[in-house]
């Protein structure tokens, strides 16, 4: 960690993104040895992240219905 990472993270935290959205960013960067921590730390977020990645457009099948996809 740095300087420039801790001035980022208090820019990050002043734009008040939601937690599970800045935690699914971290997972997108994360590095082998990172993202191995994070996903121990969080499967069902890790999980999550994966299937939407997956899916369409990141709608999950149960999302879908009711909806008009195009």
């Amino acid at each position: 960690m740095s300087l420039y990472d801790y001035k980022l993270s208090k820019k990050i935290w002043a734009e008040d993104h939601p937690f599970y959205a800045v935690l699914m960013a971290a997972m997108r960067g994360a590095d082998n040895d990172n993202i191995a921590k994070l996903k121990a730390a969080f499967p069902e977020t890790f999980a999550e992240l994966r299937a939407r990645y997956e899916a369409p457009g990141g709608i999950l099948p149960e999302e879908a219905e009711g909806l008009c996809v195009g």
